[in-house]
């Protein structure tokens, strides 16, 4: 079980401009649960430059601590926009740096359901963010998400299509690991 005593915990995730904040906040409302922020978003707008490879501790850091807070307070079900993964691939991705710690960490916060945003949604520039939105890069960095959830046996599926049928084909997903879970019960 995860620490603290939350019930659930599933997380969306993927690669930039994904639409992964919204849905987290759209998902919390239609279950009425709170949610963690994405850490990286919050360090670049509290910071407002580009990343380094010096930001990947201080970004996982306030990512376990949001983690780690949400679950704290949270009963049956919390949600995370992102977790330490994102950090891990990321990392690697731009500046081929890797930690066991860091992977020790993100395989202990590691959630019950991945909600994987695909990159069927236009490209949106944010300042400081490091992905371009070329189709190519954009392409790969998934690649990367599909096979560390997969290496790492995760539970996840793939959240695809565009404003209300994203959300719901999240919805229905979320939906369908929770009744699993209490069957299994």
């Amino acid at each position: 079980m995860s620490p603290g005593k939350v019930g659930f915990r599933a997380v969306v995730t993927g690669t930039e401009s994904t639409g992964k904040s919204t849905l987290t906040a759209e998902l919390s409302a239609f279950f009425g649960c709170s949610f963690s922020q994405e850490a990286a978003r919050l360090y670049v707008e509290d910071h407002r430059r580009p990343l380094t490879v010096d930001d990947v501790e201080p970004i996982a850091s306030q990512q376990q601590a949001l983690l780690r807070s949400a679950m704290a307070s949270a009963e049956e079900l919390v949600l995370h926009d992102t977790d330490l993964w994102s950090t891990v691939i990321y990392a690697d991705h731009y500046y081929r740096f890797r930690s066991e710690r860091l992977l020790s960490n993100a395989r202990q916060l590691s959630a019950d359901l991945y909600l994987l945003c695909d990159i069927d949604l236009p490209w949106v520039a944010e300042p400081f963010f490091r992905d371009q939105g070329k189709p190519k890069e954009r392409d790969d960095l998934h690649n990367r998400f599909v096979d560390l959830l997969d290496r790492e046996q995760l539970s996840w599926c793939l959240i695809r299509g565009t404003g209300e049928s994203r959300t719901q084909s999240a919805i229905e997903a979320l939906t369908m690991a929770l009744r699993q879970r209490a069957h299994a019960r």
